[in-house]
């Protein structure tokens, strides 16, 4: 049993305060019954509707973030502003933490969740999760490094990374790398090993997850019914 301001905030649209409005506005409704009391105690099997839409009865909150330069891809530290930080105090008590990591001058898709396991099921390395990335390098890509990347580079200090795709754009420095790992500064790590420092990276997919492109950076939302479907996908 669980309070229902407590279960309607925990989807992450709404505070708790904002919760408690929902239900005495009589807005919401608890296995069909329009619910008064937002202190009243609930199954966690109930159904609840909020204008008429059905809530999800999943326990957990998952959110896309466009994470932008200068914030660390971290729950807390003592030094840098993090990605937790850009959310309202109602969700940063949620245990919520980034699937995976972007470099602190980097920017695109995060996402946030307290889904333990399904955040292991998209950065295991044998889930083979497709990475989308934009970057912009010094120099000129050509047919060499696609070849590299496509082969599975080494890296210097003689990491072996699987193979990757390198997609180059008209302008002959900017392309799109897929990979499905998730190796420490992976994408920066396989290009400078081709002597094409990258200047800007930007991700823009994570598995079945594109980057919302009316999402500025820095800004968030919860995912929507069919993003969370296809996550749900991925479980099985």
């Amino acid at each position: 049993m669980e309070r229902l301001d407590k279960r309607i905030a925990a989807t992450g649209r709404w505070s708790r305060k904002e919760a408690k409005a929902l239900v005495k506005s009589g807005r919401v409704k608890v296995d069909g019954q329009r619910a008064t009391d937002p202190e009243e105690k609930i199954p966690d099997d109930a159904a609840l509707l909020v204008d008429g839409h059905l809530l999800s009865s999943e326990r957990y909150t998952y959110l896309m973030l466009h994470k932008p330069q200068g914030v660390v891809s971290s729950t807390q530290d003592p030094r840098e502003p993090t990605v937790l930080g850009l959310l309202p105090p109602h969700l940063r008590k949620l245990g919520l933490f980034p699937v995976g990591r972007l470099d602190k001058d980097a920017e695109g898709l995060l996402l946030l969740t307290n889904d333990g396991p399904l955040a292991h099921r998209l950065l295991a390395p044998g889930k083979h999760v497709d990475k989308c990335y934009y970057v912009e390098v010094a120099g000129e890509l050509d047919e060499t490094d696609q070849q590299a990347l496509a082969e599975g580079i080494q890296l210097k200090d003689g990491t072996r990374c699987r193979p990757a795709c390198l997609e180059r754009l008209p302008a002959g420095n900017q392309a799109l790398v897929t990979i499905q790992e998730g190796k420490y500064h992976q994408v920066k790590r396989m290009l400078a090993a081709c002597g094409k420092p990258v200047n800007y990276l930007k991700r823009l997919t994570m598995g079945p997850l594109e980057l919302d492109p009316s999402l500025p950076p820095g800004a968030w939302r919860p995912l929507t019914e069919k993003e969370l479907a296809a996550l749900e996908a991925l479980r099985k």
